[in-house]
């Protein structure tokens, strides 16, 4: 089946350019549009709106009822335009069967995942690091790694209510373990102990620290608003910040300062579940328009949900229009619209634009049609 999809805007983020033009498809892949037979192909209209690879959010929370938190994968996926999206953490090795067969396999919208250090996943509380015994071994890790081909890494959650008086022990814990495999981590970072002085010297080039511009004391930024010397030491060495809005983890001031200061790349995630949906969060594309609020080109923001969550994750299918990869295609809107959009910390900004999705194709097929 050969698709041909016109009159849109074709918004490039292996390039960052933004132009007129077409994209061709044929049996769910990218292919050349001079290769396209015009006479038989189905055209899709895309209404002058954006187009651009399928989104990737790479922090959400998915495992409906297998989670204590975790909401359905398609109504923050395909329904937003977003045709990836990664679970950070919900399941450990304990639940990955069940979260395969419950989420994987039964939604439009392709679900990677984080697997937790803890066995246990967030399915038993939201205190999983805390007892020693919960961690995954080397071996058992080995097992889930060998059996799901749709993890990418692992998850261990830093913040004081998650690892009790165990400190950075779990981190250790989970460094050990990702060498063992040669996988990366996605760091949590929040309210310590532990402390980022002592998380940052253990994280390695391929890791990524989400909640990289949360609001609260303790951040990667000093009184000063300078990055503090082991932020600075771990983006040396390749490793990677992420927004991971979530309930209590974007600060619009924290970015503020250090957009003005640094022009690390960085990519954006939600941290999205059932509770923060309405508010703060929203969805990917409204954290996308809160970046736009800070004068982020449209073109760098579609970046940090494609090309270059594609790179973090270590993917080749997603995120690219790269001829041959899997056709998987986002078109979206900037619409004029006056919204009040809230950081996790209550600050109100006003937007006069807002990202909004207009159409969700997944491996070729549309899937949803706002």
């Amino acid at each position: 089946m050969e698709l041909l999809i016109r009159n849109g805007r074709v918004l490039d983020p292996d390039d960052l350019t933004r132009e007129a033009g077409e994209i061709g498809i044929r049996d769910g892949r990218f292919v050349a549009v001079d290769e396209i037979d015009r006479a038989v192909a189905t055209v899709i209209d895309a209404g002058g709106g954006y187009v651009a690879p399928g989104f990737i959010d790479m922090h959400v929370h998915v495992y409906e009822d297998g989670a204590v938190i975790g909401i359905d994968a398609d109504r923050v996926g395909v329904q937003q335009g977003v045709t990836t999206i990664v679970d950070a953490g919900s399941t450990g090795s304990n639940g990955l069967a069940r979260f395969r067969e419950t989420i994987i396999e039964t939604h439009d919208t392709e679900v990677l995942a984080f697997l937790n250090i803890a066995r246990k996943g967030l399915c038993d509380g939201l205190s999983e690091l805390a007892d020693p015994a919960d961690l995954m071994s080397v071996e058992e890790a080995q097992v889930a790694f060998e059996a799901e081909p749709n993890l990418v890494g692992l998850k261990a959650r830093m913040s004081g209510s998650v690892v009790r008086d165990q400190d950075i022990k779990p981190l250790q814990h989970a460094r050990r373990v990702a060498d063992a495999l040669d996988v990366p981590i996605m760091i949590h970072i929040g309210n310590p102990p532990p402390y980022l002085p002592d998380i940052f010297p253990l994280l390695r080039k391929g890791d990524i620290v989400t909640h990289a511009f949360h609001g609260k004391q303790h951040g990667i930024l000093d009184a000063d608003g300078e990055m503090i010397a082991e932020a600075k030491e771990a983006l040396a060495r390749g490793v990677l910040f992420d927004i991971g809005h979530g309930s209590a983890s974007f600060s619009y001031e924290t970015l503020r300062q250090f957009k003005g200061k640094y022009d690390t790349a960085f990519t954006t995630s939600t941290d999205i579940y059932e509770r923060n949906i309405e508010t703060p969060v929203g969805s990917l594309m409204t954290t996308m328009t809160k970046l736009l609020q800070l004068d982020y080109s449209l073109e760098e923001v579609v970046a940090t949900v494609t090309s270059r969550a594609r790179k973090a994750l270590g993917l080749y299918e997603q995120g690219t229009f790269e001829v041959g990869t899997i056709a998987d295609v986002t078109v979206f809107d900037v619409v004029d619209k006056k919204m009040s959009l809230v950081d996790s910390n209550g600050e109100v900004r006003e937007t006069a634009k807002v990202i909004v999705p207009k159409m969700t194709i997944k491996s070729g097929r549309v899937v949803w049609n706002g």
